[in-house]
């Protein structure tokens, strides 16, 4: 994968500049982030989280450090913040982590804290830094993090590949007899084996429970006639996430089955279509709804359209109604438009990206209704 897993280009220099303006430009005096994806998007340190604090203080204006425990500050100087211009300072076990960051700070009105920093985390901190006001680092973040590089979109592209390698083994696992937990456990190995770093879930819903978009592989036994919803995803060495969804039926699918879901193709083609640089993201939603409203099943799609995807499968932008932020080249998120009747359901999900002239697909896995021998 070299850079791409390295993080020369995924996690560039330049960035901490980047993110330093996009700061002040957000009122805030200083960022402060733990272990998760926005320190990670910000260095690439994937930190280990834990009740001891590791924290990058990046202000506005001035120089950045990283605060890290002592015992894990070879890790820290091994990964790529170390090739960064940022002081790495280790505190000892009898140490105030808190007050260390408070002192570097000094008298700061506003704090971005990262969005998904423990409580126990931030409550501490606000003790520490009693007369800063404290806001969600995405603030500044959310757009940098939005509009995906060349680097990120290549890394992005890498999950896709790797998902859709899973996905084309799917059939051989949906044999009647089987469990969904078997054949979610398939998936789990498979995913690993094409080259993820971890497991984030294996949705396996058959019959009824493909009609619960969320639905945890149960020890349900696949039956011929069962229509299954494969939901899956993982995350990359690089740390970035992939998501597809298809469908599959056991034998010959019910007739009512084979006309939703070619209503659900049509749609999920509609939304694809309207994808461009300046259309809202509530357009591309609304153009998913359209064709399944006029077939009469607007009632059974219960979820938007779509949501961004990078270090985190969900994240910015989130295609659905009332969101009228214009899409922009860069923008990767996925396009996955679902009919549940209640007795089955359907779902096809790929992750897109938004380019200078439209679209470009990362999933290239068939997006048939694929029928597996009963």
């Amino acid at each position: 994968m070299g850079d791409i897993q390295e993080g020369t280009e995924l996690f560039p220099a330049r960035r901490l500049r980047d993110v330093a303006a996009a700061t002040g430009e957000a009122g805030l005096d200083a960022l402060l982030l733990t272990p998760g994806p926005d320190l990670r998007y910000v260095t690439g340190y994937d930190a280990h989280e834990s009740e001891r604090l590791t924290c990058l203080v990046l202000p506005a204006i001035g120089d950045p450090i990283l605060v890290v425990p002592r015992l894990e500050l070879r890790g820290a100087n091994a990964s790529p913040a170390g090739a960064l211009d940022i002081e790495i300072v280790g505190w000892d076990e009898t140490d105030d982590p808190n007050a260390l960051v408070a002192r570097r700070l000094g008298n700061v009105a506003a704090v971005g804290l990262a969005d998904r920093m423990w409580a126990l985390m931030v409550l501490r901190l606000r003790a520490a830094l009693p007369g800063a006001r404290q806001e969600l680092a995405s603030l500044a973040l959310r757009e940098l993090r939005a509009r995906k590089s060349p680097a990120e979109i290549a890394a992005l592209r890498e999950a896709a590949e790797a998902i859709d390698r899973v996905h084309a083994q799917v059939p051989a696992w949906l044999r009647p007899g089987r469990t969904e937990a078997e054949v979610a456990a398939d998936i789990g190995e498979a995913i690993l084996a094409a080259g993820h770093a971890t497991v984030d879930f294996t949705i396996v819903g058959s019959g009824p429970n493909g009609a619960s978009p969320h639905h945890t592989a149960s020890d349900r036994v696949l039956q011929v006639g069962d229509t299954v919803v494969v939901d899956i995803g993982g995350t990359m060495p690089s740390g970035y996430c992939s998501d597809c969804t298809r469908t599959y039926a056991i034998g010959a699918p019910a007739p009512e089955v084979a006309e939703y879901y070619q209503v659900l193709k049509h749609a999920q083609d509609a939304a694809c279509a309207a994808v461009g640089p300046g259309v809202a993201a509530e357009a591309v939603d609304a153009a998913a709804r359209a064709p399944i409203t006029a077939a009469g099943y607007g009632e059974f799609f219960v979820h938007r359209t779509g949501h961004g995807i990078g270090l985190e499968t969900h994240e910015e932008p989130y295609i659905v109604a009332g969101n009228g932020e214009p899409l922009q080249p860069g923008h990767a998120f996925s396009v996955e438009p679902g009919i549940y009747p209640g007795p089955s359901g359907a779902r096809i999900e790929d992750i897109v990206v938004c380019t200078t002239d439209g679209i470009d697909r990362l999933n290239r896995v068939s997006r048939e209704l694929m029928v597996v021998p009963g």
